[in-house]
């Protein structure tokens, strides 16, 4: 892709995502607060930029990799922000995982300013973004949708395009739901496995295909069995998506018990001081006395 591209956040996801792009071609200007992240871009090709403004300048469409929806905002539309370096019908693409009703109104601000909103937060974390192997779900008008798919086609092999504005944000809540669900369980099998004596770096290969297959056992399991806790992702993350999973479940009225134990867990972790911790050590939760986790 010729023209430039703006990363607004550089973090462990941003700087996986500016790293594909910037190996496959893309001209790609990046900004973050901490300029320590932003070096290893440059280094690969990408440059730098002074502030969200500067890297807009001149930008096909702005990719954000943020943590928060006020972050976000402040980004875009605070002093230095996207929105002020930007061109008349720039592409917002927000790639963070944020609140759908935040993003709605992002969305509305921005076209207030003659700018393009897409939401479309990811699934398959570092390990898919090194690869281009990201699962997309987005949100915003048809033809906003295509353009994004067409700029982060290097990063992901399913972009789905899940409505208006928000739709994409609402879809990533569901996906961390099956997932914190899903790495809950598989840890919890591993335990069990591990108590009754069964080999659980095996369990894997004995039950793929099967119904009890997924991704997540597939990659988890070995990692829990060895308690690999390398990061991919960080468990405060997923109590940050579950939180906002309930805030959805109370605004339409959904029951969520399994949704509501699982994210308890993740804060229990949290406090224990595990929040900066990927999935994989969910084990801790399992070992026990439990007691001493939390002391």
């Amino acid at each position: 892709m010729t023209e430039k591209i703006a990363l607004i956040g550089a973090g462990a996801m941003g700087g996986a995502i500016g790293a594909r792009l910037v190996a496959t071609g893309t001209r790609l200007a990046v900004f973050d607060l901490d300029p320590a992240k932003v070096a290893p871009l440059v280094a690969a090709g990408a440059t730098a930029a002074t502030s969200a403004a500067d890297a807009t300048k001149g930008a096909r469409a702005v990719i954000l990799s943020l943590n928060a929806p006020h972050i976000v905002r402040a980004a875009v539309f605070g002093p230095g922000g996207a929105a002020e370096g930007a061109g008349p019908g720039t592409l917002i693409i927000d790639m963070s995982s944020i609140d759908p009703e935040a993003t709605k109104a992002l969305a509305a601000e921005a076209a207030a300013k003659g700018l393009a909103w897409v939401d479309s937060p990811l699934s398959g974390g570092i390990p898919k973004a090194a690869m281009g192997d990201l699962t997309l779900m987005q949100g915003g008008t048809p033809g906003d949708v295509a353009a994004a798919q067409v700029i982060l086609a290097q990063v992901a092999s399913n972009q789905t395009r899940m409505g208006g504005p928000g739709a994409g944000q609402t879809t990533k809540l569901i996906n961390q739901v099956l997932c914190g669900l899903g790495f809950l369980a598989v840890a919890e099998a591993t335990a069990l496995a591990e108590a009754a004596g069964v080999d659980a770096e095996m369990i894997p290969q004995a039950l793929k295909g099967g119904r009890a297959d997924s991704a997540i056992l597939q990659e988890y399991m070995p990692r829990f069995a060895t308690r690999d806790y390398r990061r991919t992702g960080r468990i405060d993350n997923m109590v940050k998506d579950l939180n906002g999973a309930a805030d959805l479940a109370r605004l339409t009225q959904t029951p969520m018990p399994l949704t509501a134990l699982c994210a308890e867990i993740h804060r229990m972790l949290t406090a224990a001081g595990l929040g900066g911790e990927d999935q994989a050590a969910l084990m801790e939760f399992f070992k026990g006395p439990r007691k001493e986790l939390f002391e």
